[in-house]
């Protein structure tokens, strides 16, 4: 038996990257898991992994920006596994530009996907969790300690220059995080949030030199960092390095342990000792 056993876990973007190890590794701890991507290929490719290791995962395929999304997000937890007791909301991806080259669509976009999207996805599961707190109180029942992890940014704590949508967007998944933490706790609820600081993935590993892209909702953005540039971030960090996806979902992971139960409202810097 895993730590998470039976647990129900709902994780935005899992099909790629960070996500992905998130799903990964509360799958290995006995959680049941919704797997969510953009693309239904990377989401199905989580899922078979899972299900090849013996865990449980249904894949729910759609931006998490769309209407409708996050009660197709709770549901699909519910019809597949019967509840909610794990949300990570990780999705998301940077449209760089300094301040006076940012257009309103990259201003929307990055808000929408960090902060806008955790918010009706948390709205829409609210109800389900209530329910769920009501029914176990009338049977006389313990109330388990059911979990919220938004994930941000060392930019959202510290801002980073050419980056104003998306630092305030994770400063604003903090606000979010607070609040929710005060509003939850009647239910057992933690809600804490974990930013990040360097960590390797698709969006730094090609090289910067413009034929590196990602395509995002039927955008094409450049993507990739400077190898100089990487270098020089890489000696500012105290561990010297980068961080990796796997490590970057532990850190997730220690705030979905019963061990974090008497957590909430505070944010874990997952950066190698790194800060902005």
């Amino acid at each position: 038996m895993g730590t998470l056993d039976k647990k129900v876990a709902l994780v935005t973007g899992s099909g790629r990257g960070i996500g992905r190890e998130i799903a990964l590794k509360l799958a290995s701890e006995g959680a049941r898991v919704v797997i969510n991507d953009l693309d239904a290929e990377p989401a199905e490719h989580t899922v078979a992994d899972v299900e090849a290791a013996g865990g449980a995962a249904v894949a729910c395929v759609g931006s998490v920006t769309d209407d409708g999304f996050a009660q197709r997000f709770v549901d699909a937890a519910v019809d597949a596994f019967g509840g909610i007791d794990i949300i990570v909301n990780n999705a998301g991806y940077t449209w760089d530009s300094v301040i006076q080259k940012t257009t309103d669509e990259q201003w929307d976009a990055i808000l929408d996907v960090h902060l806008k999207a955790p918010f009706r996805i948390l709205r829409a599961a609210q109800p389900v969790i209530s329910a769920a707190v009501k029914d176990a109180r009338a049977a006389g029942q313990p109330i388990p300690c059911r979990k919220v992890v938004n994930i941000s940014s060392v930019a959202g704590l510290g801002g980073n220059a050419g980056q104003a949508n998306y630092a305030a967007a994770k400063a604003g998944v903090t606000g979010l995080t607070k609040t929710l933490a005060k509003e939850w706790g009647r239910l057992n609820v933690t809600v804490n949030t974990v930013a990040f600081g360097f960590i390797t993935t698709r969006l730094t590993e090609t090289p910067a030199d413009g034929s590196g892209t990602i395509e995002v909702e039927g955008r094409e953005l450049k993507v990739g960092v400077n190898p100089d540039l990487l270098d020089a971030l890489s000696k500012q960090i105290p561990l010297g390095r980068p961080g990796t996806p796997k490590e970057a979902a532990g850190s997730v992971y220690l705030l979905c342990l019963p061990e974090s139960d008497y957590i909430s409202g505070q944010t874990l810097v997952c950066g190698g000792g790194f800060r902005l």
